[in-house]
């Protein structure tokens, strides 16, 4: 699947990144395409209609693609982390639009006006009502919400984090989606308010009332993803600043044998080799079933930080010519940022990492 992906991402990705930034638009023909070789189901089980891998899988997909041009990548990919959420939710009813995912994309709605970081924090609420339940609330940034066919819901049925529950909502049901929010880079990963004013669901629907529990592991599992998505930016960003430092000459030689220019190749070399390493520890944990929450959030942080530092540093090798967006670099600087934010920031990372490491030493009540 990594050499498949290799593959799309060079020839049918790249050559069409540049059009679908400038468009701001969801690149639905790529996805059709990508849906052939299965990456929006890469984790889906092969019975349900999908290839039946796992996190490994995904990280090295996810480099791939993410070479090419995250923003496509996330288009094609965050169909998985859908797809953990309603494996992981246990429920039979969810199991029924895992097919789905093939052909249609869904969203994860999560994040809200006041509730980003502080996923404890969410307001929209889940009201019984004969027959199943009543949704109002409001939801922010969610990924691919402008074409969503349906959407997990995380809502209220109680107070704290004991009474966060998931819901699954199917569009058609009167889901109100805001028009795609303006954004600085990913642009071809669509991004929108979700409002709920009541919207019905049956009781089936309600796929746990574990969401807060769930959202936390859907999280050690997706995060490897975003570390590979960042792994890739950082080997385009090195590739781009390696050929231009080679190509380019200052003051009789070429810029890389000016150590100046030298070691940031270096130490962009050096970021991505080990992370890699530390990306598909974090997904195999995972894999096994194994705690992998302090992994995943290392991966994250340091992955997305080291794909935005070779990208600052790229654009610095370019000079002039990296500020200019006739050059792919200036592209890599704007998508790169987001991958510091989304899934969680790099600063709930290192929360993360230190909650772990006390509890792993049985000291997390000190």
């Amino acid at each position: 699947m990594r050499a498949l992906a290799w593959r799309f991402a060079r020839e049918r990705i790249l050559p069409q990144a540049a059009h679908w930034d400038r468009e701001a638009r969801f690149p639905w023909p790529l996805f059709r395409e990508a849906a052939e070789l299965g990456f929006p189901v890469l984790v889906v089980p092969e019975a349900l209609g999908g290839v039946g891998l796992g996190p490994v899988a995904l990280v090295g997909v996810a480099e791939e693609l993410g070479y090419a041009c995250t923003g496509i990548a996330a288009a094609l990919l965050l169909n998985n982390l859908v797809t953990d959420a309603l494996i992981l939710s246990g429920s039979p009813y969810a199991t029924g639009f895992l097919p789905r995912l093939r052909a249609e994309v869904a969203s994860y709605a999560l994040t809200e006006p006041q509730a980003g970081s502080d996923v404890a924090a969410l307001r929209t609420r889940a009201e019984p009502v004969p027959g199943g339940y009543r949704l109002w609330g409001r939801k922010t940034w969610i990924s691919h919400a402008p074409e969503a066919a349906f959407f997990l819901v995380f809502a209220r049925l109680g107070e704290g984090r004991e009474g966060i529950a998931l819901f699954l909502v199917e569009r058609e049901r009167g889901v109100e989606v805001g028009a795609p929010l303006p954004k600085l880079g990913q642009k071809a990963s669509s991004a929108a308010e979700v409002h709920l004013e009541g919207v019905f669901v049956p009781e089936e629907a309600l796929l746990t009332r574990e969401g807060f529990r769930l959202a936390m592991r859907v999280f050690n599992r997706s995060r490897p993803m975003v570390a590979g998505l960042a792994l890739g930016l950082l080997g385009r960003a090195l590739d781009e600043a390696l050929a231009y430092a080679n190509l380019r000459e200052a003051f009789g030689k070429p810029l890389w044998e000016h150590q100046g220019v030298g070691f940031k190749l270096a130490e962009m070399a050096m970021d991505l080799e080990a992370l890699r390493l530390l990306a598909l520890r974090a997904a195999e944990l995972a894999e096994k079933g194994e705690p992998n929450a302090l992994e995943a959030a290392a991966a994250k942080a340091l992955a997305a930080d080291a794909a935005l530092r070779g990208a600052v540093e790229a654009v610095q090798i370019f000079g002039a010519n990296g500020y200019s967006e006739e050059y792919p670099v200036a592209k890599l600087y704007r998508d790169a940022k987001v991958l510091q934010i989304y899934e969680g920031t790099g600063e709930i990372q290192r929360l993360i990492v230190l909650r772990e490491l006390l509890r792993r030493r049985g000291w997390e009540k000190r």
